[in-house]
């Protein structure tokens, strides 16, 4: 039973990381565009914010990210979608890394090392039920 809880420990942050690392690729790329949409907005003194993208997406935002990713990316960031779920309204910031990282590392703090913590908790299978001071044959 260990071993199936580890697996699924392992498993679980492996989907967090690659959701987060997919999201700062995505951040990565559109840096210039964000750094000249503020630019704009600083020398035009108009005082719209940047759309946050949030962890948990609704519907429609869930439908336009579909038609941006790949089939893969987007099995990756629905699975990620429902695990960072219990995390999602935990944060109000107006920073996407924010809203993105401090989900990710609760996540990985939950999933990866408390149920780590939980699989190593458990009795482990006895290999022999020899008595130790029987002699070896």
């Amino acid at each position: 039973m260990g071993g199936f809880i580890r697996l699924v420990a392992i498993v679980t942050s492996v989907i967090v990381l690659l959701g987060f690392g997919f999201f700062a690729v995505d951040e990565m790329d559109k840096g210039s565009k964000t750094q000249q949409q503020a630019l704009d907005r600083e020398l035009s003194g108009s005082n719209a914010e940047l759309d946050v993208v949030p962890v948990s997406p609704t519907p429609d935002e869930e439908n336009a990210r579909e038609a941006q990713n790949s089939s893969v990316r987007e099995v990756v960031d629905d699975a990620n979608d429902v695990l960072l779920a219990p995390f999602a309204n935990l944060i109000d910031s107006n920073s996407s890394w924010v809203q993105h990282g401090i989900p990710a590392l609760l996540a990985l703090l939950l999933y990866g090392v408390g149920l780590g913590f939980l699989a190593n908790l458990l009795p482990k299978e006895r290999t022999h039920a020899a008595d130790w001071r029987a002699a070896e044959s």
